[in-house]
């Protein structure tokens, strides 16, 4: 199973309907939980997600409403009796801030500290890239590598059957038959996440190709000199990073509780996405607990 689970959309400021950051991505077997604020732990229970689906917890930077609710998933975690690793993933700066945070939890799990200072590879497949906020940032880019589809049409007329079908994909080559005469590339899937930054190079590094792309939307077009003094997204941006990036789907989220209907904002963003030559990228406003599926994956030309 491939989903985003959002448990929080607010940005500071959370509202009646919006809570504090939160984002699972569910990846076949792993689960990665972005930026924990108040409140994560409960939000998971409403989302019908479990504690034990949690692999990998990503924190972008150490501003509290992005990590406030850090201690109480690792607590959770305890008192659910997880037993398997736990990596956490922060930016080096915030060490200290990350190491008081968890000396408030309960220990009793396999926690494991990855601090990460710059730019590339963290773990298998998941990388960071510097963004540009008020302290130091990261956001977090998972890529599945591409691989190749097998088509039974060719195979049968090649006539490798039973075990030589998985002898040919290990090998490569059976005979006079090779794994490319009998498949089709198989594109890998992207998911990026770009948090609190104004416009850099580092977020649009991320978002290039992605198919699921995750990005703040604090201020609309409107409050763009709010957006520049805080370092923040402005809608349009947000959709101008993904259209330009050719994402195939944006996640508006971390939304200022001045919006209160923030359909403005998703309107704001699909007019950027028009503006550039990419205007098939899908945006979706984000609610708490909404469950956005990994698109299907694109066909290779």
């Amino acid at each position: 199973m491939r989903e985003l689970v959002i448990l929080g959309t607010a940005s500071q400021v959370p509202t009646r309907t919006r809570n504090h950051n939160g984002y699972l991505l569910r990846w076949d077997g792993e689960g990665l939980l972005f930026d924990p604020g108040e409140g994560t732990q409960r939000q998971m229970t409403y989302a019908g997600v479990s504690t034990s689906n949690i692999t990998r917890i990503c924190l972008t930077h150490l501003h509290g409403d992005h990590c406030f609710g850090l201690p109480g998933v690792l607590s959770r975690m305890v008192l659910d009796g997880v037993t398997h690793p736990v990596h956490l993933h922060y930016p080096a700066s915030g060490e200290e801030a990350v190491r008081a945070l968890v000396s408030l939890a309960t220990p009793g799990i396999d926690l494991r500290l990855s601090p990460h200072g710059s730019a590339g590879a963290i773990a298998d497949g998941l990388e960071v890239q510097p963004l540009r906020h008020r302290i130091e940032a990261y956001g977090y880019r998972l890529s599945e590598p591409a691989s190749r589809s097998l088509v039974p049409e060719r195979l049968a007329a090649a006539g490798i059957t039973g075990p030589d079908v998985g002898r040919l994909q290990r090998k490569g080559r059976i005979r006079d038959t090779s794994l490319e005469d009998v498949s089709v590339p198989r594109p890998g899937q992207t998911f990026a996440f770009v948090m609190d930054t104004a416009e850099c190079a580092g977020a649009e590094a991320l978002a290039e190709n992605a198919d699921l792309l995750v990005a703040e939307s604090t201020f609309s077009d409107d409050d763009a000199g709010l957006a520049a003094e805080y370092l923040h997204l402005t809608a349009g941006q947000a959709g101008a990073l993904a259209g330009n990036a050719h994402a195939h789907t944006l996640v508006l989220t971390h939304f200022s509780s001045r919006y209160p209907d923030v359909g403005v904002l998703k309107d704001q963003a699909s007019a950027a996405v028009v503006g550039t030559d990419a205007n098939s990228t899908q945006v979706i406003a984000a609610n708490d607990l909404d469950r956005i599926p990994l698109p299907k994956r694109r066909s290779l030309p």
